[in-house]
């Protein structure tokens, strides 16, 4: 596969979190070289505007729409040019971008600790990244988007290692507000063999598909790097066994990594864990 990094450095919180020095920590990591892959620069996408939308409920919500058009644009670039997409966030808020940019009819295969299922009255942040999967499946605030409808089916849509919710406690709101058409493969199902077989099944189809990685759907005791960790969750082989099927299926047209926060690893450890892991799963 021939792959193109593009660096989309969004911060949904607009206050200058690490996420946003996610990418260029990763290329100093040495992922360029260990991937073989191009350089597809930088798109417009910062996030400097914390202050919170009283109509859609949305941090920044006008630096956000533009950051999408720039994320979206660059992604259509990039697969026009027969490439595959590597897209490096910044945090969540980077989905509805990205899919702007893809092609119609694909399956989303989605790693999160998170459901990303709140909207601008449910966030308790109004943050983007807490909207991503609302605002793709078309169960967001409006106006976020240029265009009306869901960019993705929700039928077609794999949410993988989250962390369930108590759906009678307070935050397990959220919960009640996922469609429930969207497949839910909890982090409990994606340890050890089972990680595997997993990524097996999900990889048989002949349907496009695009793969997003928030690193927080890894367990904190190995990799706290993260803006919202959650206890739970996977590790590096795990991680590897079930996404390997999924980018030797043939059906991967790109791949979007997010929620590592920069700020967190001063000494570049994680991120050279992490640009060496992704290295391993996208190797052909």
């Amino acid at each position: 596969m021939r792959w193109s990094v593009l660096d989309a450095p969004l911060d949904s919180s607009g206050r200058g979190r690490g996420e946003h020095r996610a990418p260029a920590a990763l290329r100093a990591a040495g992922l360029l070289d260990l991937l073989g892959a191009a350089d597809a620069g930088t798109v417009d996408a910062l996030i400097t505007d914390p202050v919170r939308d009283p109509e859609t409920g949305v941090i920044g919500v006008d630096q956000v729409r533009r950051a999408g058009r720039s994320v979206a644009a660059g992604v259509t670039a990039l697969l026009d040019a027969g490439r595959h997409p590597l897209v490096l966030g910044g945090d969540c808020a980077i989905l509805p971008g990205t899919l702007q940019g893809l092609p119609a009819g694909f399956d989303l295969w989605f790693l999160d600790a998170h459901l990303d299922f709140e909207d601008g009255r449910t966030s308790p942040t109004g943050e983007g990244a807490d909207m991503g999967l609302s605002i793709v499946t078309d169960h967001g605030p409006a106006g976020v988007l240029d265009r009306e409808g869901p960019l993705v089916d929700p039928d077609q849509v794999y949410l993988l290692g989250h962390r369930p919710l108590d759906r009678a406690a307070p935050e397990g709101r959220e919960a009640l507000r996922v469609d429930p058409a969207v497949h839910l493969v909890p982090a409990a199902r994606l340890r050890g063999a089972d990680a595997a077989a997993v990524g097996r099944d999900l990889a048989v189809g002949t349907t496009p598909a695009w793969l997003h990685l928030d690193l927080d759907v890894l367990d904190p005791l190995v990799l706290p790097a993260v803006s919202y960790p959650e206890p739970g969750g996977l590790d590096w082989a795990d991680l590897i066994a079930l996404t390997r099927p999924l980018v030797r299926s043939g059906r991967l047209i790109g791949m979007s990594v997010t929620d590592f926060n920069a700020d967190e690893d001063p000494d570049g450890r994680h991120a050279e864990r992490i640009a060496h892991s992704l290295a391993e799963l996208l190797a052909d």
